[in-house]
């Protein structure tokens, strides 16, 4: 058993709270790490204010780096000390979905209870598979991802969903083809990495689209060829304007159902809107089925953007390591885990790219 502390989900859409907490060994397959950095994601920003559910005490976070401690029976391909990036995306890898390269929705990704109790041996929530809002975490081998050393941890931990999500959305989920143009509707952390992958993939032009003008600035930096303010009155017209026609392609990157209603109107005969962004349970959006039906469009969900981590991560550390991808940039501030709260207010108030946890290592 391992001594951690925790920030603690014990009410929804209250502050978190300091714990210390056990955390059981590794079983098998499983691998505990150190964590040395963990991102706050807007999900799980959404998951602390309730808007998705979900049983409480819980420990939440998902966007994690640090160095193995611990290696669970049958654990062979990694080694103690080691980095590594630990994400959400717990795969059986013998499932049909495993099998045919689908893992971020593998049909077993259920485990073993949550392995974080308190000391009086309630049993804490291990949200997402992670609970990285610890100093420690136990993990599935599936879950990581060894990276070099040469890597800063805060730029490591962004590959665990950030980046992967974004740059996967329009790469794998969205099978972008060079030359083709492409909107991005909200340039936050996801945002971003959707127009860095756009960029990487040889996109023509990308036009970000966001209620701000500093952050349609900043998404210039990424790779946006132009920018649209999305309070205007018809942003979709302004974008067709600077592509000369429809979108090929569409990535909703905020979990916003005005963004979503309008999203079909920025693209082309024969484009496809990607939903990365995730709205609050039972909110509904509202479409015109005979327009994308007679244009040949697709709507396309896109979980995690569809990665294959060890496949992908290897990929896009590489593309860092060559100056092709942004990742130190893509931190906006270091707090340590007593500040939490509030790198999470500043999170919430938007013009955060990535709030990071920085772990004593």
């Amino acid at each position: 058993m391992t001594r951690i502390r925790a920030a603690v989900c014990t009410e929804f859409n209250a502050p978190l709270t300091i714990e210390d907490l056990d955390l059981a060994p590794p079983g098998p397959g499983e691998i505990e790490v150190k964590l040395e950095a963990v991102a706050i994601c807007h999900s799980d920003i959404s998951y602390a204010e309730g808007i998705w559910g979900g049983d409480l005490p819980a420990v939440y976070g998902h966007e994690a780096s640090g160095r193995i401690t611990k290696l669970g029976e049958g654990v062979s391909n990694l080694k103690q000390g080691q980095r590594v990036v630990v994400t959400l995306i717990r795969a059986c890898g013998t499932c049909q979905n495993c099998t045919t390269g689908k893992p971020t929705i593998c049909e077993n990704q259920g485990g073993r209870p949550s392995p974080i109790t308190r000391p009086d041996g309630t049993r804490v929530v291990q949200a997402m598979n992670c609970g990285a809002f610890a100093d420690h975490v136990v993990a599935h081998q599936s879950q990581v991802v060894a990276l070099p050393d040469s890597m800063p941890p805060e730029s490591v931990c962004l590959l665990a969903c950030g980046v992967i999500t974004g740059i996967g959305a329009v790469v794998n989920a969205g099978r972008l083809k060079a030359g083709e143009d492409v909107v991005v509707i909200g340039t936050g952390g996801v945002g971003l990495n959707a127009i860095q992958g756009a960029r990487i993939a040889g996109a023509r032009r990308i036009v970000a689209v966001d209620m701000s003008e500093e952050k349609l600035s900043i998404a210039k930096d990424f790779g946006a060829t132009h920018g649209v303010l999305g309070t205007s009155r018809a942003p979709w017209k302004d974008a067709m304007k600077a592509l000369g026609k429809g979108a090929d392609l569409v990535a909703v990157t905020v979990g916003a159902i005005p963004a979503y209603e309008q999203a079909m109107r920025y693209l082309g005969w024969g484009g496809r809107m990607v939903m990365v962004g995730m709205p609050a349970s039972g909110a509904m959006a509202q479409y015109e089925p005979v327009v994308p039906a007679f244009m040949s469009q697709h709507m396309i969900g896109s979980k995690m953007g569809d990665v294959v981590i060890s496949r992908d991560i290897p990929w896009m550390a590489d593309l860092y390591d060559q100056g092709r991808l942004k990742l130190d940039e893509l931190v906006s501030g270091r707090w340590s885990l007593d500040q939490i709260n509030e790198a999470i207010a500043d999170t919430k108030t938007g013009g955060a790219r990535r709030n990071v946890i920085l772990f004593d290592t």
